[in-house]
């Protein structure tokens, strides 16, 4: 064990993989994208959000960066909540343990769910956050399904609005 979730997961998991590394001021997507040239269809963004109820309930959503995670529609209704809401850097730190930039559907609590919007699964490979913002997981999107806690979500995200 390597005291690095994420690698530890991926290891464990036997999932190929290749580790890319990143500028961390270029961790951001967009900016990723542009300064190492990654197409942004083949990036998938790891997005935590909260159902305000009492307890709190959390989900890890993966999504592609070309799409838009329908959060008050889909999350919340198969959340069984009434309101949702990202959650904020702080509490995505706290309940993952990784900083936005970095989030990873790897090495997450076990008791965080992740669900993986069906798009996702149609890239011959994607580009995650590697746990932290100096690198990114480069994988297939089938070592997603290795999850413990993932489920595949048809509609989870969609296209972003017309301008």
């Amino acid at each position: 064990m390597s005291a690095d979730p994420v690698i530890d997961q991926l290891e464990a998991l036997r999932v190929a993989h290749e580790l890319m590394p990143c500028d961390p001021a270029l961790a951001d997507t967009a900016r990723f994208c542009e300064a190492y040239d990654i197409d942004p269809a083949d990036s998938a963004n790891t997005i935590v959000v909260v159902g305000k109820s009492t307890p709190r309930v959390y989900v890890a959503c993966v999504l592609l960066a070309t799409t838009r995670l329908d959060v008050n529609g889909v999350v919340r209704k198969k959340l069984g909540i009434r309101r949702t809401s990202f959650a904020s850097a702080e509490e995505t730190a706290e309940i993952t343990g990784m900083i936005m930039g970095g989030v990873t559907p790897f090495g997450l609590p076990p008791v965080l769910p992740v669900w993986v919007d069906a798009l996702v699964m149609t890239r011959e490979r994607i580009v995650l956050g590697g746990g932290t913002r100096d690198r990114k997981v480069v994988a297939a999107p089938a070592a997603l399904t290795r999850l413990e806690a993932v489920e595949v979500v048809e509609g989870l995200a969609g296209p972003f609005p017309a301008a």
